[in-house]
């Protein structure tokens, strides 16, 4: 992409708070902007804020956070060293009473909010960005794929970094079967200690 004028993170996230690039800032209650060090090696990208995200505006705050960050500590990584963004930056949803139930982002929403993790990702330079979802992966790689096509290796992205595929967190809060659910977990944790190792032979 071309270059931008946005050189820190403050300013992006001041820029993001007033995107109308796609609808969905119409119903959101704020933006949330990706968190994290500005020189992290690690970049972790979700779909999009939940319902805690969205009232809180930070990332993975919610359920799917809590997963995320104790496997994050399995893996034997710092989420505090990590960046910490989304696809999507508004929270799409469906109003059922008083619950607002997650929407999926389309490729319209994805596309035109892919500026905003370009530019992260100029400013982060990351090692490793690893995509949590579908959805993510769709935004990293530029292209749709299945997850258990490309879950658990280290793909080359054009910027010269690298790129794992795995799961998003909130997949295994839906598991009913506990054991599904514990196996899913680890294999979740393992996709993350190939990142650790990769970081640590660089480091």
């Amino acid at each position: 992409m071309a270059e931008h004028p946005i050189k820190t993170l403050k300013a992006l996230r001041a820029a993001e708070a007033e995107c109308t690039r796609c609808p969905l800032y119409r119903h959101a209650t704020q933006v949330v902007p990706g968190e994290g060090l500005l020189r992290a090696r690690l970049m972790l990208v979700g779909e999009q804020p939940g319902d805690q995200e969205d009232r809180q505006g930070k990332p993975f705050v919610g359920p799917a956070g809590r997963i995320l960050s104790q496997a994050l500590d399995d893996a034997g990584i710092v989420r505090a060293e990590a960046f910490v963004t989304n696809a999507v930056k508004h929270f799409k949803f469906e109003q059922r009473g008083k619950r607002r139930l997650h929407k999926r982002p389309n490729a319209y929403e994805i596309e035109r909010c892919h500026w905003w993790l370009d530019i992260e990702r100029q400013m982060v330079k990351p090692d490793v960005v690893v995509a949590l979802g579908a959805t993510a992966l769709r935004s990293v790689s530029g292209k749709s794929a299945a997850i258990n096509k490309l879950r658990g290796r280290l793909l080359p992205l054009p910027d010269g970094g690298r790129m794992l595929a795995t799961i998003h967190p909130s997949y295994i809060l839906r598991i009913r079967d506990e054991a599904d659910k514990r196996a899913q977990y680890r294999q979740f944790v393992a996709d993350l200690t190939i990142c650790a190792k990769a970081l640590a032979k660089t480091a």
